[in-house]
């Protein structure tokens, strides 16, 4: 994915407002052997690819006044409630340096499974931090759930990364997807009720006392 930037002299919230009133996005490129480098992008080109999940997990090239160089999103900001990138920062690649990354979990054949038909699939983890070299490093890790039954649990240890990665938690036991039958699920939110209705009920005695 390509991103094309210049250069910015001026800094500071005043100047990143006037960037923004003229459909520009003000960012920062940092790390590898050069200094920081403040950078503006166009706007909406940024807000779009923004919402791409490849985006967030991918080697960028990023185009900085014609000049090439690999970097990782690293962070962004948006408003509040306006759709508007406040800032955005971008992190140098180094080919031969491992990074730590997140990518999404993609889970397959959940429809087909027994599980997903006769209980309640619950995904606990929906990405997972990664150490990789540059080239390494996936778009995303797939997890098969065909074979998924009631009252199975798929761990990190069960999870078949590809090459040359590895996860940077070592707590194989770690949840990823768990499967409980329909009736548990009901009976676990019949007790959660009485807890939640309870502050009402208090208040209804004390406002007859």
């Amino acid at each position: 994915m390509k991103i094309i930037a210049y250069t910015r002299a001026e800094i500071g919230s005043g100047a990143s407002r006037r960037l923004r009133a003229a459909g520009m996005a003000p960012g920062i490129v940092y790390g590898g052997n050069s200094e920081p480098l403040n950078i503006k992008l166009d706007h909406n080109a940024l807000f779009y690819a923004l919402k791409r999940e490849a985006f967030h997990s991918s080697i960028l090239d990023l185009e900085i006044d014609g000049k090439n160089q690999q970097v990782l999103l690293r962070d962004f900001q948006v408003h509040a409630y306006k759709p508007v990138v406040l800032h955005v920062d971008f992190q140098r690649v180094d080919a031969n340096q491992k990074i730590n990354v997140k990518v999404p979990l993609h889970f397959v054949n959940e429809d087909a499974s027994s599980a997903k038909k006769s209980g309640v699939v619950h995904h606990a983890v929906t990405e997972l931090e990664i150490s990789c070299l540059p080239a390494n490093l996936p778009a995303f890790i797939e997890v098969d759930l065909g074979n998924l039954e009631i009252g199975q649990t798929i761990h990190l240890g069960d999870l078949k990364l590809p090459e040359g990665v590895t996860a940077i938690s070592h707590d194989e036991s770690m949840p990823i997807v768990t499967a409980t039958a329909a009736t548990e699920t009901a009976e676990a939110a019949d007790e959660d009720a009485p807890a939640a209705d309870a502050p009402a009920a208090d208040a209804e005695a004390k406002d007859k006392e």
